[in-house]
């Protein structure tokens, strides 16, 4: 993105987002899906950059200094990904060197605070899940990061395995690249080298809400706003997303995007063929379907709700894709418990 240059202020910042964000809009037929995605999370990348800079300007001028020791820019979930849609919330944090100093926690708090409202200044919903730089438990020096990495992998309940997944997709955008790769370093290490850990990621993978029914057909919601319509995100995309995970924490893979995941397995014939080769072309249906999700602009801040409505469910060609896709998902879903019920057995 090469429109930042005059960028000097959240309220400018946000402009530029806009401004990107409907050229975006209209291009939508006009190239590929994976070329879309890419433009925007390559938006996404740039405005945060240009956010720690103004952050951190913002700071020196009132009086708080420069960073105090090195730090990375870190992004969770679909950004960690890259396959951020334009409404896509905050999923970020911070890896802070260990080097001392004595305003370094001073500093990086206010930092955090400041960076997570120039964002929401700039177009980007706080995290409901708190993922954000803001938040102590994301925003760590990385002996810290460590530290809690090892906690999370050792206790093996729902919600710390949930976290350590989340960990999983951190993806590096900006400050001292050293860091991330430290980080991804020891998580590898520590899913390599902990008993139970893989069974423990494997259980929070095969939960999921059922999307075809025993004759095959599309499971729709049945009361509330929604009804009617079918969850995109949680039905067909985050099976997906976490099975690929899956499979590539077990295989060493580096990749945190789930096409690059589920090619590299492909390549090193690290899973059937035809297992993975359905679940590229399901995600790519899922890519489609989740940008085609029900989408509401607020004050040019834009949300969705992840779900395509009644009317996108009467076509036909949106409806056979959706069934191809769920068999996929079906499909991995049924490996995925075979797996599980394997494990659970070993363990009696």
């Amino acid at each position: 993105m090469d429109n930042l240059e005059d960028v000097d202020s959240a309220f400018t910042l946000k402009q530029a987002r806009m401004k990107r964000q409907e050229e975006l809009q209209n291009e939508i037929d006009q190239i590929s899906i994976l070329d879309w995605y890419r433009r925007v999370n390559d938006l996404h990348d740039a405005i945060a950059t240009k956010a720690i800079e103004l952050t951190e300007k913002e700071m020196w001028k009132e009086g708080y200094g420069l960073a105090p020791v090195p730090y990375a820019f870190v992004v969770f979930g679909s950004s960690g990904r890259r396959e951020a849609t334009l409404w896509s919330d905050q999923d970020n944090g911070l890896i802070i060197s260990d080097k001392e100093h004595p305003d370094k926690e001073r500093f990086f708090k206010e930092f955090g605070i400041r960076l997570s409202n120039m964002l929401e200044s700039a177009g980007y919903a706080k995290c409901e899940g708190k993922v954000m730089c803001s938040e102590a438990l994301w925003a760590r020096t990385l002996s810290s990061w460590r530290e809690q990495l090892s906690e999370w992998s050792n206790d093996l309940q729902w919600e710390p395995v949930r976290y350590y997944i989340i960990a999983a997709d951190m993806r590096h955008v900006a400050g001292d690249l050293t860091l991330s790769h430290q980080f991804q370093k020891y998580y590898s290490f520590l899913f390599e080298s902990t008993p139970d850990l893989a069974a423990a990621v494997l259980r929070n993978t095969v939960r999921h809400k059922a999307t075809l029914n025993i004759l095959g057909q599309v499971v729709k919601e049945r009361f509330g706003e929604h009804a009617g319509g079918f969850d995109v995100k949680y039905g067909m995309y985050i099976p997906l997303v976490n099975s690929g995970r899956y499979f590539a924490l077990q295989n060493g893979l580096k990749e945190t995007n789930t096409l690059q995941r589920l090619k590299k397995l492909s390549t090193l014939e690290a899973a059937p063929s035809s297992l993975i080769e359905p679940c590229e072309k399901a995600f790519l249906i899922a890519l489609h379907l989740r940008r085609s999700a029900q989408m509401k602009e607020d004050h040019s801040v834009l949300s969705s709700s992840g779900y395509i409505d009644q009317d996108q469910l009467r076509d036909k060609d949106t409806l056979y894709k959706l069934r191809i896709g769920l068999s996929a998902v079906k499909k991995i879903h049924r490996n995925l418990q075979r797996q599980l019920r394997f494990v659970e057995r070993g363990r009696l």
